[in-house]
């Protein structure tokens, strides 16, 4: 799959843009001084990519200057023309204000043009968007990059500048390896199979996960033992049966016996028995109370002395200072005992309420019961026992309920064992994969990674690395650097102007590795010789012609200002032939949309 030809109904705005089968130079020449020292000059150079991403059937897009300017562009219609496999030429038509209405024209013949081609001629007409994308895929027959379609890679195929920050992950990629790591593992020559095989498991393994985590709130955070429950569930339903018997037959005598058996056993001795108890405690409550009384010293050494004063017998100091000493004494004592008897008053006295509280409530169980034996119509005694067999079914069912929850938790939890069983021995299964490609000087992925560092050596003399290896997960890391003199791998990779150089040779590394094979064999690289310097600009030129001579199609595009600088003025660096699209900031002719920027 090679391009061939590139055009739209507007020729007046869009000029035909003819593509050869090696190298094809996109060239802008900045006329003007006031421009030359500008960063960008929207010459449309950098737009020919997205253009030609277009024809192929890239999903519409808001941003997409096409569509974000549709007022301006929705006139167009373009063309784009490829030459297949089997040496005949395929061209897709597309429009801006039909975007998703496709047509296809198969032929033999290169370099034609069907603007004004008849619908009846066409082999394919308007056919829908989806559809059309499978369509071409089937045309394009990519066999190599099986069971992918031929938009997976198309990124790698178009490099626009936003695509030079990483060699392997694109852009469009967004965060999920899962979207790209397996086709980028395929190219390479690994087993993709095992790695898609891997992240479904584990993408089931988390559903899996999460499922079971909702299982488990829905429980309310307490997992019983299903035994545990199962036993429960089967005295409820034994005493439901019973109950319904009972409702089936009219039959009251067991329940007759059963309350009076209750109130007899359990009621009357329960209550008995805190009656006993309150008694009891009432009686050590007084005892207190009495203690308190008593405690109290009124014994006043003051008031005695008076008395004595009055009666004429003398009261001397010391007599009084020794029964102060006495009171003082005996208070200190009566303190500690008094403070005794208020705390253990005060837990009697809880106690008595607590009893009085849990009679109250036997009294009325009491009553109740009383009222079911005293209850001579068979009608009010039938509902009573209806409404404890509604309440014993609503047991059961919450019972079969958190029953059910828990055989489903337990499901989950053995799914979830077999599922990591199954990741971990997909890992190992990729580990091994891995291993093998690596290790084998013959694998693809030997070729790829030796034709990679042979291109960075030729442009900077520098040795470069190409590397892939599973992490602990089982996911694949895909890493491209530059070594020094001692093959240690540097930091000069992580600059804009080298990581680029990494991406081109990646690029051109896997299309010559599959040369032979019915697999894409053209290139788009963006501005391919900025902040190089003029030696190494050089360097790329000559491997971009000796791949190009290989038959692989290079489509690059640059400004004057980064060409390489040779002393020989009347040496130029390009054939006239290589030049296919040249461009200029001489007004609106020199653009690609030869109009006013939008």
């Amino acid at each position: 799959m090679r391009l061939s030809k590139l055009y739209t109904n507007r020729s007046d705005l869009f000029e035909p843009v003819f593509f050869k089968a090696g190298l094809n130079v996109i060239y802008g020449e900045i006329r003007l001084p006031e421009n030359k020292s500008r960063d960008t000059h929207n010459l449309g150079k950098s737009t020919l990519g997205r253009v030609i991403d277009f024809t192929l059937l890239s999903k519409r897009d808001p941003r997409f200057f096409l569509f974000k300017h549709e007022d301006v562009f929705s006139p167009f219609v373009f063309f784009v023309e490829v030459k297949l496999n089997d040496n005949s030429y395929l061209t897709i038509r597309r429009g801006v204000s039909q975007a998703s209405k496709i047509s296809f024209k198969k032929h033999n013949e290169k370099h034609q043009d069907y603007v004004s081609l008849a619908d009846d001629h066409w082999d394919h007409l308007d056919v829908p968007f989806a559809r059309a994308k499978e369509l071409l895929d089937s045309l394009l027959d990519l066999s190599a990059i099986k069971p992918w379609t031929y938009r997976n890679g198309l990124g790698y195929l178009i490099r626009s500048q936003d695509d030079y920050n990483d060699v392997f992950k694109l852009r469009k990629f967004g965060s999920r390896d899962a979207y790209w790591k397996p086709y980028l593992s395929h190219i390479l020559g690994f087993d993709a199979d095992l790695l898609v095989r891997h992240y479904q498991k584990e993408e089931e393994l988390s559903k899996k996960e999460d499922a079971e985590s909702t299982v488990r709130k829905e429980l309310g955070g307490s997992v019983e033992d299903v035994s545990k429950i199962e036993g429960i569930l089967l005295i409820k339903q034994q005493d439901a049966e019973k109950k319904q018997k009972l409702l089936d037959s009219f039959d009251f005598r067991q329940q007759d016996k059963e309350k009076t058996k209750y109130l007899v056993d359990e009621l009357d001795e329960k209550i008995a028995e805190l009656n006993r108890r309150r008694y009891s405690l009432n009686q050590n409550r007084k005892k207190i109370l009495k203690s308190l009384e008593e405690d109290k010293i009124i014994f006043n050494t003051e008031d005695a002395q008076k008395i004595f004063q009055e009666a004429g017998i003398l009261f001397s100091g010391q007599v009084k200072k020794d029964f102060d000493q006495l009171v003082a004494f005996n208070k200190s004592i009566t303190e500690e005992r008094f403070g005794y008897l208020v705390s253990e008053k005060s837990e009697i006295e809880s106690e008595i309420s607590k009893i009085s509280s849990e009679l109250n409530s036997l009294g009325k169980k009491r009553s109740d019961t009383l009222s079911f034996l005293s209850d001579t119509e068979v009608f009010n005694k039938y509902k009573r026992l209806s409404n404890d067999l509604v309440s014993l079914r609503a047991d059961i069912e919450a019972l079969e309920r958190q029953k059910r929850h828990i055989h489903r938790l337990q499901e989950l939890r053995a799914e979830i064992r077999g599922l990591s069983e199954e990741c971990s021995h997909l890992q190992s299964e990729i580990e091994n994969n891995v291993e093998q490609q690596n290790s084998e000087k013959t694998s693809l992925f030997s070729q790829i990674r030796l034709h990679f560092s042979e291109i960075v050596d030729d442009v900077i003399n520098r040795k470069a690395l190409l590397s892939v290896s599973p992490n602990s997960e089982g996911h694949l890391q895909f890493k491209a650097e530059i070594l020094d003199e001692s093959g240690n791998s540097t930091s000069a990779d992580m600059g804009h102007t080298y990581r680029k150089l990494l991406c081109i040779a990646f690029d051109l590394s896997v299309l010559r590795a599959h040369l032979g094979e019915k697999f894409p064999h053209f290139a788009f690289h963006d501005g391919v010789f900025e902040s190089l310097d003029n030696r190494k600009k050089e360097n790329l030129l000559a491997v971009i012609r000796q791949y190009a001579d290989m038959g692989i199609q290079s489509i690059i595009t640059l400004i004057d200002s980064d060409l390489p600088h040779r002393e020989e003025e009347e040496s130029s660096v390009f054939d006239e032939s290589e030049i296919v699209l040249q461009l200029h900031d001489e007004g609106e002719k020199g653009r690609l949309f030869k109009m006013k920027a939008w």
